[in-house]
């Protein structure tokens, strides 16, 4: 999904693009991200975008929602959920960035320079938590997609709040069906003391 500065009017530009299965598999399941992440797509997604220029530079506003399947982390069942991604972004010209477009005859853009050669010195701000860099000229969505979706991932999924899970002894599913095992297991190494019969 590549989009051209010169599509960005002065009312700015609206998208409907579709995330297509092939991109929601590649982050998910491990190409792009170097891990599968526990959860797989199971139909396309539609991203719904505005553009404006601000600044010399873009303002992203995104949101899609990725519908996705994963085991729950109790009792291993399936579990579908559909997750909002929503996103605002301040896309920065490189040249910008760099502090390439400032002239050094200029007080004001010198001073604007040296403030933006003083913040990259390796010190983070919050403030420039939201940028990214492009190189000016066309916007690639697809790893803003990519980015996006991997941060709203959840850490796990469960099924519902109250599952009850696995049986650790027997492994039958709590929610469906009820079983006899001891709560608290025997420690292995007192279990021959139970086959110690006492007399009288």
């Amino acid at each position: 999904m590549l989009v051209k500065i010169e599509q960005i009017k002065e009312t700015g530009l609206q998208l409907n693009e579709p995330i297509g299965l092939g991109l929601l598999g590649d982050v998910l399941g491990g190409a792009a991200s170097g891990e599968d992440t526990g959860f797989r797509a199971t139909k396309p997604s539609t991203l719904k975008a505005s553009l404006r220029k601000v600044s010399g530079g873009v303002l992203l506003e995104g949101q899609f929602t990725a519908h996705l399947a994963s085991e729950c982390k109790r009792c291993l069942g399936n579990v579908e959920l559909n997750l909002p991604v929503s996103f605002t972004l301040n896309l920065v010209p490189e040249s910008l960035a760099k502090g390439e477009d400032f002239q050094d005859d200029d007080e004001g853009s010198m001073e604007k320079k040296e403030r933006v050669q003083g913040e990259s010195g390796g010190s983070f701000s919050m403030e420039d938590a939201d940028e990214e860099v492009f190189d000016g000229k066309t916007i690639d969505l697809d790893p803003i997609v990519r980015e996006q979706l991997l941060l709203a991932l959840p850490m796990s999924a469960v099924c519902r709040e109250d599952c009850q899970g696995l049986c650790p002894q027997c492994g039958i599913n709590r929610n469906e069906a009820k079983c006899n095992c001891e709560l608290k297991p025997v420690d292995p190494r007192l279990a021959p003391l139970k086959n110690i019969k006492l007399s009288n």
